[in-house]
């Protein structure tokens, strides 16, 4: 049987981003919680419940299994904030760097 680390360093078409990702990032898409699509993308790649079940704690598991899917309008927006965070954090970061480089000038 292939190991937990052979899992994660699968590679899979995700239909979701379009492009392909490797397991690890779906184990962990959303945070402490897989990609809600997790069990329907790797079912046939490997025993993908049985895994979850043995990684995640009874209580994550359980969450998991009983949450419901968000509509895409929602995702779609959240996936537009969580990037405009992203930009807002690398401009800010680029602006203290500058500054920081600024300040070293002008010693």
């Amino acid at each position: 049987m292939p190991t937990r680390q052979s899992f994660k360093d699968r590679i899979i078409r995700c239909p979701r981003l379009g492009g392909e990702v490797p397991f690890s990032y779906c184990e962990h898409e959303a945070g402490e919680f897989p990609c809600r699509q997790v069990v329907r993308c790797w079912n046939a790649a490997f025993p993908i419940e049985d895994y979850l079940r043995e990684t995640l704690t009874p209580e994550v598991w359980d969450r998991f299994r009983s949450e419901t899917p968000k509509d895409r309008m929602t995702t779609l927006l959240e996936i537009v904030e969580a990037a405009r965070l992203r930009q807002k954090k690398q401009q800010e970061a680029g602006e203290k760097k500058r500054d920081a480089d600024c300040d070293r000038s002008g010693d």
